[in-house]
């Protein structure tokens, strides 16, 4: 089988929305500190760029969950694989996202977070795919809408490839 990509966002527009997120972020918490937490792997690529273009103080932080494994569509049974470092307790906690599609993943983490006594739990995703959506979950910032298309880079991969991409793409499959 033989794997093709074609683009979906460029390059500059993901760090124009990336920027516009990152005001949108320090005007919301002005003369406050935010808890940004990374969803690892995919998000690993927007949460850095986020991180730098929000001006008001950011501790970041990382975790890790699955629901995926090898194939390309989500189990729906999330698991942390690797927590936080810093307890949320009493702080704005953000968590950014890769993607959201079926809604499991950043349900689950948000109940967490709450659960965990933090301040505010806010979420963030590069990209939105309602048309996946299994539970009732609602992005306070989002950087793009997208089809129920299988999309790469940017961080996001498929079976742990195209991660390094500078844009994100649509990935299609022939049968050789």
């Amino acid at each position: 089988m033989s794997e093709h990509i074609r683009v979906m966002l460029p390059e500059e527009e993901i760090e124009s929305r990336i920027k516009e997120l990152g005001e949108e972020i320090s005007r919301d918490y002005k003369g406050e500190e935010v808890y940004l937490i990374g969803v690892l792997r995919g998000a690993a690529f927007f949460t850095c760029e986020l991180a730098k273009r929000i001006t008001v103080p950011v501790t970041l932080d990382f975790l890790s969950t699955s629901s995926y494994g090898s194939g390309t569509v989500s189990s729906g049974n999330v698991k942390l694989k690797q927590d936080v470092e810093i307890s949320p307790e009493g702080k704005n906690v953000i968590i950014a996202e890769d993607i959201i599609d079926s809604g499991n993943t950043l349900c689950y983490l948000s109940k967490l977070f709450k659960d965990r006594k933090a301040k505010s739990v806010k979420l963030c995703a590069m990209l939105d795919k309602p048309d996946r959506r299994e539970v009732d979950v609602s992005l306070d910032y989002k950087g793009f809408t997208i089809p129920d298309e299988f999309v790469v880079g940017y961080g996001l991969d498929y079976d742990q490839k195209y991660r390094n991409l500078p844009y994100i793409g649509i990935i299609s499959f022939d049968d050789q």
